[in-house]
This record gives C-alpha cells, sequence and structure tokens, in this order.
C-alpha cells in the first residue's frame, strides 16, 4: 500500500506534454479538484491491470494490460470525436494506441493512420487543445475513476438531470467531482 499524501486528479491543472510538435497549453476552463478534506485522506495509488503498456501522465504511472489500454484509447478517440465508433480493426487500434503511448506515429498500418499523420498540422490542435494529451487524458481519467470505484472512494450513479452516470461519495455527501467538458475533434473525424 502506498503512503498517504495530498493528491492531484487526473484533470488537474499540472499539464505536461511529451508531444514532438511541442507542448500546448491548458485552458483553465479544466481545472477541476477534489475538496481539500478529501484529498488529505485518500491513500495514492497507481491503477495497474498489467504490464504491456506502461505510460506516465501528470506524474501518474499507470500500468495496462493490452486489451484494457487498446478498449480506452479506442473509447477516449470516439469520446473526443476522432473516429465514429468503436468498431475499428486491429491496425486502426494500433494506429491509435502507438500514438498514445508515443506521443506520435511512426509508420502508419491503417488509412486512420494515414490520416492522422498526413493531416497532423490540422488535427494535432484544436482550439489550442492537443490530441495527444486529451486521448492521455481520458485514459487515464477512466483509470483513475475505476480505480477509485474499485477502491469504494467513489460510486457509480445515474444522474437524472444530466442523463449520465456521475459519480458520488459512497457515503452519502456532496458529489467529490465533476468531470471537465471535453473538446471536440468531429469537424476533423476520420471517414472511412
Amino acid at each position: 500500500m502506498a503512503p498517504e499524501r495530498e493528491v492531484a486528479h487526473p484533470d488537474g491543472d499540472e499539464h505536461k506534454s511529451g508531444h514532438r510538435a511541442g507542448g500546448c497549453s491548458q485552458s483553465r476552463t479544466h481545472e477541476t479538484s477534489l475538496p481539500r478534506s478529501y484529498r488529505s485522506i485518500v491513500i495514492e495509488a497507481n491503477y495497474v491491470s498489467g504490464d504491456d503498456y506502461v505510460v506516465e501522465f501528470l506524474g501518474y504511472r499507470f500500468g495496462f494490460n493490452r486489451s484494457d489500454f487498446e478498449e480506452r484509447v479506442t473509447a477516449a478517440a470516439v469520446k473526443l470525436g476522432l473516429v465514429g465508433d468503436n468498431e475499428l480493426d486491429d491496425d486502426e487500434t494500433a494506429d491509435l494506441v502507438e500514438l498514445v503511448e508515443r506521443d506520435w506515429i511512426d509508420e502508419p498500418r491503417s488509412g486512420l493512420g494515414r490520416y492522422l499523420v498526413r493531416h497532423w498540422e490540422r488535427v494535432s490542435l484544436v482550439g489550442g487543445e492537443s490530441l495527444v494529451y486529451w486521448l492521455k487524458k481520458l485514459v487515464f481519467r477512466g483509470a483513475w475513476l475505476d480505480h477509485r470505484v474499485k477502491e469504494g472512494l467513489l460510486e457509480v450513479a445515474w444522474d437524472d438531470d444530466s442523463s449520465d452516470f456521475g459519480y458520488r461519495d459512497p457515503n452519502g455527501d456532496r458529489a467529490l467531482l465533476e468531470l471537465a467538458p471535453v473538446p471536440s475533434w468531429h469537424e476533423m473525424q476520420f471517414r472511412r
């Protein structure tokens, strides 16, 4: 078990980018924090589902098994609107995984990979937001939340107001976090 320490949330503003095209700045609209009283009692633990992919992001080091990482990367691309659905073939998935793992694609294997490499100047930043940063952020956000649910620190609950699932304190206190909105790549979505 890891030592207790104040925890920064993966939606926090400690934005770091190892992206080859240079860093990007995170807009202040994406700041989200946990209540100070909650942060001080959380036991920090990194998410691990395997060791096929070990990725660092915002000071966290998460290990993923192959299928977990591929599913999370694909879901992140769908949420951002980069792809229309999660029905990607193996080569499309491999190109997205390489982009998230390495911050670039060396040798595209699919039409999606070739599209991203060919249009990188246009696709890499939308409204000042980095595609690689947001893909990683959504992968880590999902893993971070799943880990907190597994540890009993959060519960998944239906929110009638938003007609979506949300997260709440299992002790009935106020909601612990609101997920920041995500930018959209729908206008540049890859189409077969």
